[in-house]
């Protein structure tokens, strides 16, 4: 995708200020435009008011944690995809997340690369899932 093409919303959750600013700007610079939040609790709260295409959400996070805060946004609007990130993790909590809908689970520390790839793939979902619910609807 050029950089034209990548102008949608992305929302980087993580309550790491270095880790969370760092790849904020590598996102941008590649054309995303990011919003961030430093909790779960923002999270929510930035999806409320300027909901984004694709939520790239970390696992650990002090008060509502990263599960919880997947479960809100969902709640407000099923169709933005989500990706998780962690640090530390079992393949259980993977799985059981996965199942219940997030687009992926990637470990820190990532890979910018391969985060585009996974960012541009929620989102190309997301539209197509916009698509068959306006086909539904009609």
């Amino acid at each position: 995708m050029d950089k034209k093409q990548r102008e949608f919303k992305v929302l980087l959750v993580d309550d790491e200020d270095i880790f969370r600013e760092a790849t904020a700007r590598q996102l941008s610079v590649r054309g995303f435009i990011v919003l961030t939040a430093d909790s779960g609790e923002a999270a929510v709260e930035s999806v409320k008011n300027d909901p984004p295409e694709v939520v790239v959400l970390d696992q650990q996070m002090p008060g509502m944690h990263g599960s919880d805060t997947f479960i809100a946004i969902k709640k407000i609007d099923p169709l933005i995809e989500v990706i998780m990130l962690t640090g530390n993790t079992s393949v259980d909590n993977a799985i059981e997340l996965m199942q219940m809908g997030t687009f992926d689970y990637l470990m820190k520390p990532i890979n910018i690369d391969e985060l585009l790839y996974k960012i541009e793939d929620a989102y190309t979902r997301k539209k197509l899932n916009e698509k068959q619910q306006r086909e539904a609807g009609q």
